[in-house]
């Protein structure tokens, strides 16, 4: 069981959906775990169908394990076509359904990519106007390197080959 869940969790890897920042996306919610390390972004954009707000698009990138990148690759195929509050419904179980059940040392990569969908889609966020994009968001490398810089932490880049 554990060689198919890590089999979907390569193909997820070799091959991720939606990974990149969204230019002008309408949410953007943003996860750390400081228990583990990761961090994951996730941006939204809507659009209007059959009059309701639904989620036409979503894109994530992430510092951290190969199944929170899986579970994100996933999640943000899966709550295309959602209203806002179907998708906040959904669990980080739910959200990781592709890939088998999570053991229990990664349920917190499904709860990280949870977390995330949920800061994009809080409702008690402040309304952005429909006609005017949303704010550039910090790219995820300034709020690791502003968190290291406050708690004293060194970042070194390695060379790339």
């Amino acid at each position: 069981m554990a060689e198919n869940f890590e089999q979907k969790v390569a193909e997820a890897l070799a091959n991720p959906k939606n990974m990149g920042e969204m230019e002008n996306a309408d949410a953007v919610g943003t996860v750390g775990s400081p228990g583990c390390g990761d961090m994951l972004r996730m941006w939204i954009k809507f659009k209007e169908d059959s009059g309701k707000k639904v989620i036409d698009r979503a894109t994530f990138q992430g510092f951290g394990c190969e199944t929170a990148i899986a579970v994100a690759s996933l999640a943000t195929e899966l709550i295309k076509g959602k209203t806002p509050e179907e998708a906040m419904k959904l669990s980080g179980a739910q959200l990781a359904e592709g890939l088998g059940a999570l053991p229990p040392m990664k349920i917190h990569c499904g709860q990280l990519v949870e977390g995330a969908l949920r800061s994009a889609l809080d409702s008690n966020a402040a309304p952005q106007p429909a006609t005017a994009p949303a704010p550039q968001a910090n790219t995820l490398l300034d709020n690791l390197s502003e968190g290291a810089r406050k708690s004293g932490v060194k970042i070194t880049f390695l060379p790339q080959e």
